[in-house]
């Protein structure tokens, strides 16, 4: 099976996932500056899960141009990706409209967390479909340094929440900057 419907439909999912997002921002009902001021949790929440999606969408458009054919499993796995993403509107509403508490800040890195699990089933699974350890996708990834080291810090973010929250928000803000340092492993890999 070729690619193009799994590309096409992941991209309209991500850009309802961000429409459902954007749509969740209220109009103040000031003119004034200090009218902003209550808004504002919940728009750096979406600032920061926009981020995220828009590094989702990056890395699943690179990822994809390894891709020559598609099987029931990378189908799947694309499908249980999307889930996790499709969650980040809610938490992330959940999160600014509660001023960044304690339990919708370890559930936005659980959907974090779920969603780095998932790309990296599918990650897996493309790597299956096209030779394994001697894939395209194999040798660009190789160690990937940046999904392990991403886990690891979601997975101390998400209990912090509860002692040290402030710290647990700078934690998802840090493995945005980690993902947002451009990665050529791909792009190296396909010129080769």
């Amino acid at each position: 099976m070729g690619k193009t419907r799994l590309e096409a439909f992941s991209d309209g999912v991500l850009a309802i996932i961000i429409t459902i997002m954007v749509l969740e921002l209220k109009v103040p009902h000031g003119s004034d500056w200090q009218s902003l001021q209550p808004l504002l949790p919940v728009f750096l929440s979406y600032i920061l899960s926009f981020v995220y999606l828009g590094i989702y969408w990056n890395n699943h458009h690179h990822m994809l141009h390894t891709v020559k054919h598609v099987n029931g499993a990378i189908l799947w796995a694309n499908l249980h990706l999307l889930f996790w993403l499709s969650l980040v509107p809610f938490v992330t509403g959940w999160m600014g409209e509660n001023h960044f508490a304690s339990l919708p800040t370890a559930l936005y890195g659980v959907a974090l967390f779920m969603a780095a699990m998932a790309y990296l089933i599918l990650q897996h699974c493309i790597i299956q479909a096209h030779g394994g350890k001697d894939s395209l996708l194999a040798k660009a990834v190789a160690k990937d340094r940046k999904g392990k080291v991403s886990q690891l810090l979601y997975a101390i973010a998400i209990p912090l929440a509860f002692w040290e929250q402030w710290l647990s928000d700078a934690i998802y803000v840090l493995v945005a900057v980690i993902w947002l340092i451009p990665d050529r492993r791909i792009e190296r890999a396909i010129e080769e």
